[in-house]
């Protein structure tokens, strides 16, 4: 592995997104979804579900210190779900990044306040979830495969990192390093311990992250453990399973087996996404930070093997992943079903974790291709543009009443819900589009990467010298990138590389005015010379309206194409075009109009063409000898699938018949 290659994410503090298509997505999660969230999570949301994740850590606080009193009666018992403390970090994850890019002291005062309940709660030896301290303490660590101990964990340790960097505060940061000595206690390779690892990824990046503010050997060495343990022979979720009572376990019959949790063999041995989704791409992109850190090639290689087999076979074209509503799980190559697609918002979340995470170990166009087309598409299609509802699975299909009455097709929703259950999806959507900022740039000692076309400051350091980078742009609806650069000292000498978007066929590059010219490679065009302070670069990408196809192996959508533009993926609506989206047929390229609309769903550029619908039958009859269909002209109006389901529900396509 080449360790000169490596580039870091400029963090938060150094960029600042002002972006006329994000920064509303960002508003509106400071403004509406973090107080909603909050709300929530606290049981005060009229017609949502409970989520019982405040009372659980008021209770267990209360059991911790009798002297407390939050009101809540002590044979309450746990609310929820087993890993419900997880809502609650990712809040604290999101509002935490919220902070960074606008400073809010009563948001700040509520953060602290919640963060002194859940410290009331953490145990004497620093142990902290609340489904074992409300339950019954001597059975910790005894169901790390299904009981999410280490999970909950993961997303707190994230939490407190991204609070501590936002507002320079230990309390919680000190109150996880705590809770990761407690598990290093009791988990690990040594005598006596439990040769354990997550059951649900996600504590591998956060002690990663960890290990970055520390430097500490040991939260780095409790990672590396994780990921090299898991899939080793005897298994270890196999004699857990008999050690609690039970011979088989949830997944016996499935073609899954151990693979659901990643476990059936050895992680550097893994070459195919399979099992839970959002699982395997948390898994990923922990290897992927292991591998960047400590120059493990075998892991590297793994982690390559596996992205390019989710980009090459198993992903959709927004971005999606999980196909199967079995297990919200990937099933196997090239099966991409639309209706009955999963799609889970958090997974295409966990799939930009990953893509960011290869990214940074080496700058190729194909992982901020993926990045950006979950961002557009398959993330974003997750909220209501008003950030109130959300949507849990992601179809590309939908049919009202097939979702009301068809059996297999129950979790597919046409219109977002206000709160789950299971309430994975709104926290994680928060805290991803509120860090926005460290997607954008990566840089090292020479060279400054820019992966994302996302309007904005950036700020960092290279060949010795401060370096500022602006960018204005009205991506994704336009084509054109405006970039200024400040040098400090006058001028220094460093690569400056720009994404070349995989749906770019041609690009135009200006540098002070005069048509420049710039060295490719790896998807990025790259211009090395001596940068001047005031110096100004433009990028034009075409942006034409294109129809895509799927390889001939995808047998949902033969003889069927998908209507893009730039990163965007469209899709019919019935509000514009009618119901029965099945039975129309695009023609040609050429026949496609762009047009932005600044007064619809809060300003979208929409395409319309005319297509061709299949007349009704004259005569009444469920069949009839073959015949030539007889067509009729249909105005289309596509929308951006990340769009749809905030009008009048309805019906929802987007594969077309060609």
């Amino acid at each position: 592995m080449d360790a000169s290659k490596h580039t870091e994410f400029l963090k938060l503090n150094t960029t600042a997104i002002d972006d006329r298509f994000w920064r509303p997505f960002m508003e509106r999660v400071r403004a509406q979804v973090i107080p909603y969230q909050w709300e929530a999570l606290n049981d005060r949301v009229p017609g949502a579900e409970p989520s019982y994740c405040m009372r659980n850590f008021k209770l267990a606080a209360e059991l911790t210190h009798p002297e407390l009193d939050y009101g809540v009666p002590l044979n309450t018992g746990h609310g929820g779900l087993v890993f419900q403390d997880s809502d609650l970090a990712k809040w604290i994850e999101a509002a935490a990044y919220s902070l960074v890019w606008r400073p809010d002291p009563a948001l700040e005062q509520t953060l602290d306040e919640a963060i002194d309940i859940i410290c009331n709660a953490q145990q004497e030896d620093g142990y902290l979830n609340t489904y074992y301290i409300i339950t019954g303490m001597d059975k910790r660590f005894t169901n790390l495969k299904d009981n999410h101990e280490l999970y909950c964990f993961g997303h707190f340790l994230e939490g407190a990192i991204a609070y501590y960097e936002a507002a320079g505060k230990r309390k919680l940061l000190d109150a996880l390093s705590r809770y990761a000595d407690c598990i290093a206690a009791h988990i690990g390779p040594e005598e006596g311990k439990l040769r354990g690892y997550p059951g649900h990824e996600i504590a591998e990046m956060a002690l990663a992250r960890l290990y970055a503010i520390t430097g500490d050997e040991k939260h780095l060495s409790l990672a590396r453990y994780f990921i090299s343990e898991r899939g080793q022979e005897p298994l270890y979720f196999k004699e857990e399973t008999l050690r609690n009572g039970s011979s088989d376990f949830g997944w016996k019959d499935s073609f899954f087996q151990y693979q659901y949790y990643q476990a059936g063999k050895p992680a550097r041995e893994q070459r195919v996404a399979e099992g839970h989704a959002v699982r395997a791409v948390y898994l990923y992109a922990g290897m992927a930070d292991i591998a960047r850190l400590t120059g493990d090639d075998e892991l590297l290689e793994a982690c390559e093997a596996l992205f390019a087999n989710i980009a090459q076979k198993q992903l959709y074209i927004t971005g999606a992943i999980g196909q199967s509503a079995y297990g919200e799980a990937f099933s196997y190559d090239y099966d991409l079903p639309n209706d009955t697609v999963y799609g889970e918002t958090c997974a295409a979340i966990g799939l930009a974790f990953f893509a960011r995470r290869m990214a940074a170990i080496a700058p190729k166009g194909v992982y901020a291709d993926v990045l950006e087309r979950a961002l557009y598409n398959g993330i974003i299609s997750g909220m209501s543009l008003d950030g109130r509802s959300y949507f849990y699975v992601n179809p590309l299909e939908a049919l009202p009443e097939a979702s009301l009455k068809d059996r297999r097709m129950r979790h597919v929703k046409i219109q977002r819900q206000k709160w789950f259950g299971c309430a994975c999806c709104p926290p994680n959507l928060a805290r991803l589009l509120s860090s926005l900022g460290s997607y954008i740039h990566s840089a090292n000692g020479d060279s400054l990467y820019t992966h994302l076309y996302i309007g904005g400051k950036a700020a960092c350091s290279l060949g010795g010298r401060g370096v500022s980078l602006s960018m204005e742009t009205a991506y994704p609806w336009e084509g054109q990138v405006d970039l200024g650069f400040a040098v400090e000292g006058g001028g220094a000498s460093f690569t400056y590389g720009f994404r070349i978007p995989g749906w770019c066929g041609s690009y135009a590059l200006t540098l002070n005015g005069a048509r420049a010219d710039c060295a490719e490679r790896d998807g990025y065009g790259l211009i090395t010379r001596r940068w001047q302070d005031g110096d100004r670069l433009a990028i034009v990408f075409d942006m034409p309206v294109t129809l895509v196809e799927s390889n001939p192996h995808v047998r949902d959508n033969r003889g069927k194409a998908a209507v893009t533009r730039g990163p965007v993926v469209y899709c019919l609506e019935e509000a514009d075009n009618g119901g029965e989206l099945f039975r129309l047929r695009l023609g040609s390229p050429g026949d496609f109009a762009a047009r932005y609309e600044e007064d619809l769903l809060e300003g979208v550029t929409v395409i319309t063409c005319t297509a061709k619908r299949e007349r009704d039958w004259p005569e009444d009859a469920l069949y009839r000898p073959a015949s030539a269909p007889l067509l009729e002209d249909k105005k289309l109006r596509f929308i951006p699938y990340y769009a749809w389901a905030n009008r009048t529900p309805g019906e929802m396509t987007l594969w077309i018949r060609v």
